[in-house]
């Protein structure tokens, strides 16, 4: 069935949608697996884990091995994704509050659209710059008047963080539009697990029983809602509309992630951030217009 430009779009930011619903949980799962398990076992193990179900699906579902030209591709994809993301994002959350670590994330659409526009070839216009700029603008301005703007190792690392994953995820959007969302993150899960699976290893807590039970819950939701499912409905998304456009759809992800932690772990939310995410959301709303 063929779709014109704009269903492609509407199509393409559900599966944004879903994707964005599955990461904003990622922080403050992350945060409760770091309280007491190693940040490089969090940030490398959950790719080892995803790995197990990729390698199920793509045995059941008899996928042909991507041809060896495409290999440094996947690699970019699991420098960005697997590895760079996960491993910054965990050292940053041992440290931060989770809420904290949204508001720095929330520059993830802008950076995404970059690389978007730059290695994906697409064409987007000055007003959808404008607001890309001014929703990012929002969620900086949010973070300098939460006391969050101030430079420190969590702040590094989770700058590193979305420029690692802003990269792996324009590359994998453009792979998807060969191989298919699922199979993208799949190969490239499998792909990592000879160099992941050790480090897991060595990095494993010396006492499984001494972890308690929130902990595990966290470590089992990155594994395979963040790491699997989530960039299955993602890149699927991304490929479909677009990656600079159904990108920006992320720009409301902080402020989910900051709900989900006042709910999870108790942190503080407050009308200051419920003004801001509705300027956000006009932002998406009016650069999804343009």
């Amino acid at each position: 069935m063929l779709y014109s430009q704009s269903q492609k779009e509407s199509i393409g930011l559900v599966y944004g949608f879903l994707g964005v619903l599955i990461f904003s949980l990622t922080l403050p799962a992350t945060r409760l697996a770091v309280a007491e398990l190693d940040p490089v076992f969090v940030g490398l193990g959950r790719a080892v884990l995803a790995a197990g179900l990729s390698l199920i699906l793509v045995v059941v579902t008899r996928q042909t091995i991507p041809p060896w030209r495409f290999l440094p591709r996947f690699v970019v994809v699991v420098a960005g994704v697997i590895i760079g993301f996960p491993l910054l994002s965990a050292i940053a959350m041992r440290d931060a509050p989770a809420s904290y670590g949204a508001v720095i994330v929330g520059l993830l659409p802008l950076v995404t659209a970059f690389f978007g526009v730059w290695r994906g070839g697409e064409q987007v216009s000055k007003s959808f710059w404008i607001f890309a700029l001014m929703g990012s603008g929002l969620i900086i301005s949010f973070a300098l008047m939460s006391g969050a703007g101030s430079i420190s190792l969590a702040a590094l690392a989770l700058l590193g963080a979305v420029v690692a994953a802003s990269i792996g995820y324009a590359e994998g959007a453009i792979l998807a539009r060969t191989f298919g969302s699922w199979q993208v993150i799949c190969w490239s899960l499998i792909l990592s697990t000879p160099v992941l699976l050790p480090i897991s290893l060595k990095h494993f807590p010396s006492s499984v029983h001494s972890i308690s039970i929130n902990a595990w819950i966290g470590f089992f939701y990155v594994s395979f809602f963040s790491m699997f499912l989530g960039f299955i409905a993602w890149y699927r998304g991304l490929s479909i509309g677009g990656i600079s456009r159904v990108s920006q759809i992320q720009l409301i992800q902080p402020f989910l992630t900051i709900l989900a932690s006042a709910v999870l772990l108790g942190e503080p939310l407050t009308i200051k951030t419920l003004g801001f995410a509705a300027g956000v959301i006009f932002c998406v709303a009016w650069g999804k217009r343009v």
